[in-house]
C-alpha cells in the first residue's frame, strides 16, 4: 500500500478513535457552524479526522483504500493528496455556504474527502465495474451520476444525519481538481466529463432557484 495512503487512514483512525473515547476532544476538533464562524477555521479540517462511530469509519477508509489506487496510479501521490485535502476542504466550504446561518450545525467525517477521491476515480475510469451491495454491477459513471443526485435529494428532504453537502463538495472538489490535472480528460472523455457535471449543474441550479 502506498505510504501516504496508509498515513492517512491511521490518522483517521487514531483521530477517531480518540474522539469516541473523549467527548471534549470531538467537540472541541468537530464541524461546528457557530464555532467556525466565530473564528475556528481548523474544525473544516479537523472533522475530516472525526466519525462518528467504527461503522462510519470503517465505511469511509475502505473505500478509500479500493479507488484511492485508481488515483494513485493514473495522477501520482501529489496529485492524491492535492485530491484528498482539497475534496475535504471543498466539502466543508459548501457546507458552510448551505449552512451558515444555522449556528448549531454539526458535522464530522472523511465523507467529503472520500467522496472527492471516489469521484476523481470514476472520472479517470468511468468504465470501471462497480458491485452495489457487492452483488449489483452498475458502470462508475452511473453510479456516480445516481449518488449525487441522491445527495441533492438528502440536502432537501432533510431526514436523516448524513452530510449530503459535505459529500457533494468533495465530489465537486475530486471532479475540479482531477480535471486541472488531468486537462486531456476534456479530449479523451468528453461524454463522461459533461455526464459527470450533470449533478454539480442541477444542484447549483436549484439553490439558485431556490428550492434548497
Amino acid at each position: 500500500m502506498n505510504i501516504i495512503l496508509a498515513g492517512i487512514i491511521v490518522a483517521n483512525a487514531v483521530i477517531s478513535y480518540k474522539g469516541f473515547n473523549d467527548l471534549s476532544f470531538f467537540r472541541k476538533y468537530e464541524f461546528h457552524v457557530g464555532s467556525i464562524r466565530s473564528g475556528e477555521q481548523f474544525r473544516m479540517l479537523s472533522s475530516g479526522f472525526l466519525h462518528v462511530d467504527m461503522l462510519h469509519l470503517i465505511f469511509n477508509m475502505l473505500t478509500l483504500y479500493f479507488f484511492a489506487p485508481v488515483v494513485l496510479d493514473w495522477l501520482g501521490t501529489f496529485s492524491f493528496v492535492l485530491i484528498y485535502f482539497g475534496s475535504l476542504i471543498f466539502g466543508s466550504l459548501l457546507t458552510m455556504l448551505f449552512h451558515k446561518n444555522d449556528y448549531s450545525y454539526r458535522a464530522v467525517g472523511a465523507s467529503g474527502a472520500v467522496t472527492g477521491v471516489l469521484y476523481s476515480a470514476i472520472l479517470l475510469r468511468p468504465d470501471m465495474m462497480l458491485g452495489i451491495f457487492f452483488v449489483i454491477p452498475m458502470p462508475a459513471y452511473i453510479f456516480g451520476i445516481l449518488y449525487l443526485l441522491y445527495s441533492i435529494y438528502g440536502m432537501k428532504a432533510k431526514n436523516d444525519n448524513i452530510g449530503h453537502t459535505a459529500h457533494f463538495g468533495g465530489a465537486i472538489g475530486g471532479y475540479v481538481i482531477t480535471l486541472i490535472k488531468e486537462p486531456s480528460l476534456f479530449a479523451d472523455q468528453t461524454l463522461m466529463v459533461i455526464l459527470l457535471a450533470i449533478p454539480i449543474v442541477i444542484l447549483f441550479g436549484m439553490a439558485k432557484m431556490g428550492k434548497l
